[in-house]
């Protein structure tokens, strides 16, 4: 017990300073991935405290987390779109959506939500400290134990429903692979469907990429050429994506056994 608390402490040091990080890759454009790692940073806060998010000391922490996870996306995926375009020899394309980028890098670092996680992963150890103090954090592997089978079989259930949902799907595979491995030692997967999971993850990630830029292609005029090949790549990827997700869920299937 004492050992799974002390790591949970330690882990959210790591992501805190990881965070610090980010932000000043951010702030000094230094590299295009500072944004993404920032974003890996928050959501693997998130699956380190979504299993403790009946403990009061985590609520605060937990929602300021998904506060900034929410504010991030859509200007990752803008990040993301306006990369292919310049590989892809779209220059106008990609260079009519950059003065929009550097103003959602801007707004995130002045955002109330970046200052008001940073703040509560200062204020969060002292917390921590005094639950374990008190003996409140006794429960804390039966707690994560019960999160983890609570979405093992939320995904397997999906997994098994013949009108599933591929955006659900897409949700629930990164959450339960995320708690893995937040919580390794905890975790009953086997290192096979862990390993599926990730290739679920995958081809599900590409199938969304090209389904959100062909909804933005309706309205934003100049992706107009690239719709046949994103058509054509997103039935690809469906494909793909659907015979992961048949072997993951023999995987769970075995695993749940």
């Amino acid at each position: 017990m004492q050992r799974v608390i002390d790591e949970v402490a330690a882990h959210v040091m790591r992501i805190q300073i990881r965070l610090f990080a980010c932000r000043e890759r951010l702030r000094a454009t230094t590299d295009d991935e500072a944004l993404h790692d920032l974003r890996i940073a928050v959501r693997e806060l998130r699956s380190l405290l979504r299993p403790l998010a009946a403990r009061a000391d985590c609520v605060d922490l937990l929602q300021c987390a998904a506060a900034l996870g929410g504010l991030t996306g859509p200007l990752r995926d803008l990040e993301v779109l306006q990369r292919y375009l310049r590989v892809h020899g779209l220059g106008a394309a990609a260079q009519s959506r950059q003065s929009a980028l550097e103003h959602g890098y801007a707004e995130l670092l002045d955002s109330p939500s970046l200052t008001a996680l940073l703040q509560a992963l200062d204020d969060w150890p002292q917390q921590w400290r005094e639950a374990a103090a008190n003996g409140e954090l006794r429960v804390l592997p039966k707690l994560i134990r019960k999160r983890l089978q609570k979405d093992h079989q939320r995904l397997l259930q999906a997994l098994l429903d013949p009108a599933h949902d591929r955006h659900r799907l897409r949700l629930l595979v990164k959450r339960l692979r995320y708690a893995s491995a937040a919580y390794p030692q905890l975790s009953e997967l086997s290192g096979r469907t862990l390993a599926h999971l990730k290739q679920a993850q995958s081809a599900l990630g590409d199938w969304h990429d090209h389904w959100q830029w062909l909804l933005r292609a309706e309205t934003e005029t100049d992706l107009q050429p690239c719709v046949a090949a994103w058509r054509e790549a997103m039935q690809r990827e469906e494909q793909l994506a659907d015979q992961a997700l048949e072997v993951l869920a023999a995987d769970l299937a075995a695993d749940d056994r």
